[in-house]
């Protein structure tokens, strides 16, 4: 897999990608993302920010994911533990390359790039309705550190020293 920064050339298979998966979580009963969020918007914002990054396999854009010191107010309700960490947001593997160890691919990548640029811890939320991000996230020793509470329900605040 080969991992760069997302460009506008991206865009359309970018929000192509997650469109998909925001059909294939609702058919799941995971009401997650919708037509508010992330929107096309959200990435075009990521891309401008040099924030946004592709995973591509296969010549195609097979998972997408954000990172950056930027977070919600409500992260100040997590009870971290490590200091120097970075978020993932959007993190978005596509509906055609699930279910092939991809997932936890992307995210030992995404934890080696950050070491690589410094960090010392990695953050994130997730959905407490979105069984397989959880198990994703706590499979790769992830630890819970509080949670808060969006529009779409409770996402847990979760926290991995690199």
């Amino acid at each position: 897999m080969d991992y760069r920064l997302g460009t506008p050339d991206d865009l359309d298979e970018v929000v192509s990608l997650v469109e998909g998966a925001k059909r294939l979580m609702s058919a799941q009963g995971i009401n997650q993302w919708d037509d508010i969020y992330p929107c096309r918007e959200d990435f075009e914002s990521d891309i401008k920010k040099s924030n946004l990054y592709v995973v591509l396999q296969e010549e195609k854009i097979a998972a997408v994911y954000v990172i950056s010191e930027e977070c919600d107010e409500e992260y100040k309700n997590g009870k971290w533990e490590y200091e120097k960490p970075c978020i993932i947001h959007r993190l978005c593997v596509s509906p055609d390359f699930q279910h092939r160890g991809i997932g936890n691919a992307v995210l030992a990548g995404i934890e080696a790039q950050l070491l690589e640029m410094g960090y010392k811890s990695v953050r994130l939320d997730v959905f407490t309705q979105n069984p397989f991000a959880l198990r994703l996230y706590q499979k790769n020793g992830y630890q819970e550190r509080g949670h808060a509470d969006w529009r779409k329900g409770r996402f847990l605040l979760m926290e991995k020293r690199l």
